[in-house]
């Protein structure tokens, strides 16, 4: 073999040797990025939100213990108040929120809590790091939680069942987080979107409407506080189907049959039904009987919550609150 061939050969073989590495180095590269693209599609299917309703949580807390959520419901907010429900369930009350990041609600509550709306660094609850993207969205929450203190919203957060204990009567309840340790948590992460009603005529109030006290009638027994869901959505129903339809338009009415419900009198006996007080989607009623020493004081309301559940734009009077002030 000539000098000229062999270095001819050399030279195939070479450029196959670079084809080689060349294909290999192409088919590895597609390998890898196959490989992060997958990883990447895991991890985000790993930390997709569980679509859930207030109802589900509240039923089964243990089985959504940590886990990332996603949910639509009402947050209310105010003093010892920052609670997040669905009429639907039955009960308002049992999870309790806040905001991640390094944002608050500052709520006032007891126990051992300073308010404050800003943290230091990132919350973390039972050692998982909880985010918060504080966007245009997580704003408008926020500043409709102040103006109103109710609010309709779609957002992402992480739940924390709190502890399991068992009541007097035997049933299990879970508790730890928010007021006395009233509550599950839900850490909010991401607001998705905001339900923004500004009506006049409804009531967007989380707070009581107590009754007043006076030298003569220096205490008061609660017959009736905040609202029982259930009830809630009875009445709209019950004004939708026609059945009842004053129930529309006459809130002193409301206030008389509510109270005469709750101390067993006739409707009819409720005479003298005086205006207390007058606010935004809610009326505060008195009532002094003539042959009792006491004081009733009945608050009805148009609640900003029955507006997505009723049939039309119309929404009931519901007894709101009801007390009875014993007097000298």
């Amino acid at each position: 073999m000539s000098d000229k061939e062999r270095g001819r050969r050399q030279l195939a073989a070479s450029a196959v040797a670079s084809a080689l590495i060349l294909l290999l180095t192409v088919v590895g590269s597609y390998t890898y990025i196959f490989i992060l693209h997958r990883g990447k599609t895991q991890e985000k299917i790993a930390t997709e939100p569980e679509e859930v309703t207030i109802c589900q949580l509240q039923k089964d807390p243990g089985k959504y213990n940590q886990k990332l959520v996603k949910l639509t419901a009402f947050f209310s907010l105010g003093f010892e108040d920052s609670g997040v429900y669905d009429l639907q369930c039955d009960s308002r009350f049992g999870i309790w929120y806040d905001f991640g990041g390094t944002s608050s609600t500052g709520t006032m509550y007891c126990c051992g809590v300073v308010p404050s709306r800003t943290r230091p660094e990132q919350v973390s609850i039972e050692n998982i790091s909880i985010p918060l993207i504080a966007d245009e969205n997580f704003q408008t929450l926020d500043r409709l939680l102040r103006v109103q203190g109710l609010v309709r919203a779609n957002v992402i957060g992480r739940f924390f069942s709190g502890e399991k204990s068992t009541a007097p009567n035997g049933r299990d309840f879970w508790a730890g987080y928010g007021h006395l340790g009233c509550c599950s948590l839900f850490m909010i992460q991401q607001v998705v979107s905001v339900e923004d009603r500004d009506r006049r005529d409804l009531d967007y109030g989380s707070s009581s409407d107590e009754s007043d006290i006076s030298k003569s009638c220096n205490s008061y027994d609660i017959l009736a506080d905040t609202f029982q869901n259930p009830s809630l959505l009875e009445a709209q129903r019950a004004a939708d189907s026609n059945d009842q339809s004053w129930m529309f338009a006459d809130p002193r009415r409301v206030a008389m049959e509510g109270l005469a419900k709750l101390i067993k009198r006739d409707p009819a006996s409720i005479q003298g039904l005086t205006l207390k007080r007058q606010a935004r989607g809610r009326i505060t009623f008195n009532w002094k009987p003539k042959n009792e020493r006491a004081l009733y004081t009945v608050v009805v309301s148009h609640p900003y919550e029955l507006s997505f559940y009723a049939k039309t734009s119309r929404v009931v009077w519901v007894l709101r609150e009801a007390y009875r002030s014993p007097c000298r």
